[in-house]
């Protein structure tokens, strides 16, 4: 498993949380670690998603995410 830290533009309250956990555990591979206004840390397993997916997974929601880091 590998780490990854996202920076998430648009994120404003506890709805926004919710949408973005519930997108990034829908990807086959990722463990959240963490998920809050603006950030999200987790483990994604390389065999089983691309990296870049992830923050595209993000972007598909309405929101801007960056690999942080």
């Amino acid at each position: 498993m590998e780490p990854i830290h996202l920076q998430i533009e648009g994120m404003h309250c506890d709805a926004c949380v919710r949408r973005v956990t519930q997108a990034l555990a829908a990807l086959p591979g990722v463990r959240l670690e963490s998920v809050e206004v603006g950030s999200a840390r987790l483990q994604y397993d390389a065999a089983l998603i691309a990296r870049e997916r992830i923050p595209a997974a993000i972007d598909g929601i309405g929101f801007q995410a960056h690999i942080a880091g």
